[in-house]
């Protein structure tokens, strides 16, 4: 009995260990199994073996010690609006399954408004075939969710489909944050984000991250995501809050991937300096899994192995 309770443990309380479909923690060179979509109308950056903590990034909450990530950006000198997204090359995960990764939005200080340009997106979804860039000025084949990192923007919580190419609006029930000025970071509902301070050890590096972050934004800190789709929905949860869901009966989505991505927000690139070493999209510890169905089935096989010994 001891050994059934054990293996329930394992089967039940972590999926993420026990028959996901992908992991990715990019301690190893991850760089040849990513394929970059981007339109090539301003520069763009990717590292997919970016040591974090040569900008004072402490380890991510959900990895094993290590300080590789992948980081993102976009218009960093070409001053158009631009972004573009990355994904897995060739992965398909089917039509129902959970993404969860860590995620750092990381800006040009002085804190809580930021420096020249410090407002830019973090973007991740679902559902898109893998092969264009999905940013808030392109064609949309996914569902996808995007935050500024300083709460710069009037619109700092974004929700984009084929079905709202230039996001969901104000108001919009998708959003989990009741009534209008749902998409602000000033919205109560997102109070328990931001107000902290940049680390210790980034400051030190670079005096001008003074001060603490606007409260309700995102930036600053590491998040657990998860993208959930199942039971014709996607959701969005950010450190356990939810943030949107989409009824993907009202949308068409091109395939079975998941991107990750940066965009600025307008056409303007920053003016500081400092802005190439700290104005990017930080994701680290990538695990997709299948939805609870598939691991209840992979659940009774264990067991049944168990009987038959």
């Amino acid at each position: 009995m001891k050994k059934l309770a054990l293996t329930l443990s394992i089967l039940f309380c972590a999926p993420a260990a026990f028959g996901a479909l992908y992991t990715q923690d990019f301690e190893v060179d991850p760089t040849a199994t990513w394929t970059i979509n981007d339109p090539g109308i301003s520069d763009t950056a990717s590292d997919f073996f970016f040591d974090y903590s040569t900008v004072g990034i402490p380890p991510a909450p959900n990895g094993s010690g290590g300080s590789r990530g992948m980081k993102l950006q976009a218009n960093l000198t070409g001053g158009v609006f631009s972004g573009y997204s990355v994904s897995p090359t060739g992965q398909d995960f089917g039509s129902s399954y959970r993404v969860t990764f860590d995620w750092w939005a990381n800006f040009n200080g002085p804190f809580p408004g930021g420096g020249s340009g410090s407002t830019n997106l973090s973007t991740f979804g679902v559902g898109t075939a893998g092969t264009s860039a999905q940013w808030p000025g392109g064609v949309q084949d996914s569902v996808w969710f995007g935050a500024t990192g300083d709460g710069g923007s009037s619109v700092d919580w974004r929700a984009y489909s084929t079905a709202a190419g230039t996001g969901y609006p104000d108001g919009s029930p998708v959003f989990s944050a009741a009534g209008t000025g749902n998409r602000n970071n000033t919205h109560p509902y997102y109070a328990g984000f931001g107000n902290v301070p940049a680390p210790a050890a980034q400051l030190a590096l670079y005096a001008q991250q003074t001060g603490n972050t606007a409260v309700g934004s995102a930036g600053m800190a590491w998040h657990e995501v998860e993208i959930v789709k199942e039971a014709g929905l996607i959701t969005w949860f950010v450190s356990g809050l939810q943030i949107a869901q989409v009824d993907e009966s009202t949308v068409s989505l091109a395939g079975g991937n998941i991107f990750f991505g940066h965009s600025d927000i307008n056409a303007t690139s920053s003016a500081d300096p400092n802005a190439p070493a700290l104005l990017f999209t930080l994701i680290d510890n990538v695990v997709v899994i299948p939805e609870p169905a598939t691991l209840a089935l992979l659940a009774l096989g264990g067991l049944a192995l168990l009987r038959k010994r």
